[in-house]
């Protein structure tokens, strides 16, 4: 660690650079900082000179970043958010009392089934705290260890991270979906089937991949992939009128199958559940703000398996969820 140059820096222009890259604007970025116009203008004035970069330039009647700009982004905002948790932490935490708020990163499958849960939890104990919710994207799961220092953790079914501490959240059943029309394929799948009909998967990469799929692919099954979407939420929808199979989470099934008009089946062979964890960065071990989240969230977690899924009781409940959101596009189950 250079401490000397860092001696040499204004670590405010940080806010300021991640407002002007934000907001891509000095007049909008003044706004969101409550500065005046004349000062934003003199921090990026530093700032170019710093970088040897203009950082903003126009392109018409608006303002866009230069291609050294748009790599100092991303960097700019764990870099902020870093300094936000240094300077959050306290040696006790009064959940009460707290408004503090957190950064989950959560596929749109996992935000579904958890959220109202944890909504609910949240609300009895820490009524002031804010949970943001941001999709888990490839990038992010690329670059898992980074990513871990700028959220506060990530939801993601065990399979994809190792060597990183976590808490056991709940489990779900996967279940192979077909449009309620489709009169090729009657009460039970074959994997014979299986191998010749047209599938919609979620993910289909090395790091970002749908568990169940890898499982069949195990069982000597290559999927006949005619659409890869990554999410999981439009899944059914894509399914629904065309004579294509899925593999989706049972209680995303459960939840969207009428809607969707897609009927779900068995899967033809001894698919592992998914097991969700919430993965975070071993940094947070030791703060009083964090363990509350994860217990928290393991008390939202058992909620979820509390509650009888509902193919097998006959009756759903889909849960609501009153959360701030935000980000990128989409991320592993």
């Amino acid at each position: 660690m250079d401490y000397a140059g860092l001696r040499n820096l204004d670590l405010n222009l940080v806010v300021t650079l991640d407002a002007l890259l934000s907001e891509r604007g000095v007049t909008r970025a003044a706004t969101r900082l409550g500065v005046t116009q004349p000062s934003v203008s003199g921090a990026l004035a530093k700032l170019r000179r710093h970088f040897g970069d203009e950082l903003l330039i126009r392109d018409g009647n608006r303002s866009v970043l230069t291609p050294l700009a748009e790599q100092l982004a991303p960097r700019t905002a764990a870099a902020l958010s870093g300094f936000q948790r240094v300077f959050d932490a306290t040696p006790d935490f009064d959940a009460s009392s707290s408004a503090r708020e957190f950064t989950i990163m959560v596929s749109d499958y996992a935000a579904m089934v958890l959220g109202g849960a944890v909504t609910t939890v949240v609300a009895q104990q820490a009524p002031h705290v804010r949970i943001r919710l941001l999709e888990i994207s490839v990038q992010a799961m690329t670059n898992a260890m980074e990513t871990l220092r700028t959220v506060d953790g990530v939801v993601l079914p065990h399979g994809f991270l190792s060597d990183v501490p976590a808490v056991q959240l709940f489990e779900d059943d996967w279940v192979c979906i077909l449009s309620q029309d489709n009169t090729e394929v009657g009460e039970n799948l074959t994997m014979d089937q299986l191998a010749v009909l047209p599938w919609v998967i979620g993910y289909d990469g090395p790091i970002a991949f749908t568990p169940a799929v890898r499982q069949l692919r195990m069982h000597g099954v290559e999927p006949v992939v005619n659409v890869i979407a990554e999410t999981f939420l439009a899944i059914p929808f894509l399914v629904a009128g065309t004579d294509q199979v899925a593999l989706v989470q049972r209680r995303l099934a459960d939840r969207l199958g009428t809607a969707a008009g897609v009927r779900q089946l068995p899967c033809p062979w001894d698919a592992v559940p998914l097991a969700e964890a919430f993965w975070f960065h071993p940094a947070f071990r030791g703060d009083p703000a964090h363990a509350w989240l994860r217990r928290a969230l393991t008390s939202a977690g058992e909620a979820v398996s509390a509650e009888e899924q509902p193919a097998r009781r006959g009756t759903g409940r889909a849960a609501s969820a009153r959360l701030s959101a935000g980000g990128a596009a989409g991320g592993p189950a």
